[in-house]
């Protein structure tokens, strides 16, 4: 058989794409929203892919019911047994390889790059959340009491509810979605309205086809406003996992303490993520990450390089080898490729990022990269000498804009990248390594890197942030501690005795 034919027979084995991305799903049903019509569009052409009315608050309390009923029954299933229903999963993001891609892409305005790379990062979590089950441990404890044996069992919170943006929305879905489920939990889903297919009601098919028991993923769509309080203060939600900003943070971990039920919060929030080039890094090195590791999805990643920190030494330098790195990125169309820079995600979005660089303008910066939005692209912009304290270095852009700063010494540098109040992620470039690991331990953030940009999220490191940034960790073992919860169970194996007078008591006391 020639290449040719091989392709075909691969495609003819392929199964028919996913249809009916307009309805609810709910305890393996899908079902149609009872609230306004949401129109979900391409960001790059502006056209409506998809039309579905939106959950009501009754819609979601429906959903939490069925993930409720079936959890306790989930939850028993052998842990091998969860995880084959994850590596079936595998088996379908691996069947349906090409259909996730071009879904991210015309949703979520992704390159075919990005979208290439976050279905592979999915795919990774699901293997990564096939062996959780095996790492809910718990444990036999030391105690004083003649004949009592304490343990600590770990198990389940119940139901967990996942609100998850538009950036990258089937990752940072699945990201919580995976391991609260591996571990014995059943899932209630509220994707960004902006992306209600890429980040929900596609994983609800791969689960559908997986064999997913009904009920163990439930997925809502419908907008902060309509639903979102719902989502957060239902009574059987145990846990709140939400990624997005950190405004709605605070106002979700807010709602999620005076519900009638308080509810544990796992958030993981907006980032300022320095990069900062010592004056002994590798120049080219650097300059090539920080290309990626700022316009890569149009800097739409909480992750993303937000500003950059340059020793004066090395400062002139390398902001050319950037500068002209940025020029050369493809800009345009997001299907195309070979195109590194597509669409941002849409309107509001693009009147923020174009404030900023107006602000970065009037403040009189160096602009050494721009141009004109053409539809929702922006070419990357770049920005030189910015002030520590500009409003461009000190929030967070989401968007190809890059402010490039000065520092006189290490310790300036290392003051700078400090002075945010985000915490998530940063990076340090240096040839000497160990000279870096000391900088990153300095660094107040959730994740260093030292001689690689911010964007990196592993299997099996921990993933979250400090200050503004966020609380609690995603990945390996801190995802089983988180929708997880620890109860302490004793036996009485022998007869106790009980004092009934203080000098029965003192007697049971050790000697003074």
């Amino acid at each position: 058989m020639n290449a040719e034919n091989a392709k075909q027979a691969t495609m003819s084995q392929a199964p028919p794409r996913f249809t009916g991305f307009d309805r609810l799903y709910v305890n393996g049903e899908w079902l149609q929203g009872a609230g306004d019509v949401l129109k979900d569009r391409d960001p790059y052409t502006w056209d409506v892919l998809f039309e579905l009315a939106q959950a009501s608050e009754e819609q979601v309390d429906l959903a939490y019911r069925s993930a409720a009923r079936i959890q306790r029954g989930w939850a028993a299933a052998p842990p091998g047994a969860r995880s084959e229903v994850l590596r079936r999963i595998v088996g379908v993001l691996d069947a349906r390889r090409d259909e996730v891609i071009s879904l991210l892409v015309q949703e979520s305005g992704s390159t075919v790059l990005k979208a290439a790379l976050e279905w592979f990062l999915v795919r990774t979590v699901a293997l990564e959340a096939s062996m959780l089950p095996y790492r809910v441990e718990g444990r036999i404890l030391p105690c004083d009491v003649p004949g009592k044996e304490s343990r600590a069992y770990r198990k389940p919170v119940g139901v967990v509810g996942v609100i998850s943006p538009f950036n990258a929305p089937l990752q940072l879905a699945a990201r919580s979605i995976f391991p609260a489920i591996a571990v014995g939990n059943a899932v209630v889903l509220k994707p960004s309205e902006e992306t209600p297919v890429s980040g929900g009601l596609l994983l609800a098919k791969i689960f559908e086809e997986a064999g997913v028991p009904p009920g163990v993923l439930n997925v809502v769509v419908g907008d902060g406003p309509r639903i979102g309080n719902a989502v957060v203060t239902h009574p059987l939600a145990r846990v709140i996992s939400f990624t997005g900003s950190s405004q709605a943070g605070r106002v979700i971990a807010t709602k999620a303490a005076q519900a009638s039920v308080m509810k544990r919060v796992i958030l993981e929030l907006g980032g300022n993520a320095p990069f900062v080039v010592l004056k002994d890094a590798d120049l080219d090195l650097a300059a090539k990450a920080a290309v990626w590791g700022k316009f890569a999805h149009q800097g739409q990643i909480c992750m993303i390089a937000n500003r950059f920190i340059v020793e004066a030494p090395v400062y002139e330098d390398f902001t050319h080898r950037f500068v002209e790195l940025a020029r050369a990125l493809k800009v345009g169309d997001p299907k195309l490729p070979d195109t590194f820079v597509g669409p941002l995600i849409n309107h509001t979005q693009l009147e923020s990022v174009l404030g900023k660089i107006d602000g970065a303008r009037k403040a009189g910066f160096r602009e050494l990269l721009g141009g004109a939005p053409a539809g929702l692209v922006l070419p990357p912009h770049i920005f030189a000498d910015v002030h520590a304290t500009a409003a461009i270095a000190q929030e967070e852009t989401f968007g190809p804009v890059a402010p490039i700063l000065r520092a006189n010494s290490e310790e300036e540098a290392l003051a700078m990248a400090n002075d945010t109040t985000y915490g998530l992620a940063a990076c340090v470039f240096t040839r000497d390594g160990e000279r870096g690991v000391r900088f990153a331990q300095n660094l107040e953030c959730g994740m260093a890197h030292v001689n690689d940009q911010s964007i990196n999220d592993l299997a099996f490191s921990p993933f979250g942030g400090e200050k503004n940034s966020g609380s609690g960790r995603f990945n390996g073992q801190w995802a089983v501690d988180a929708f997880t919860t620890e109860q302490g169970v004793t036996i009485q194996h022998d007869p106790r005795f009980y004092p009934m007078n203080m000098m029965e008591l003192a007697a049971m006391m050790p000697p003074s």
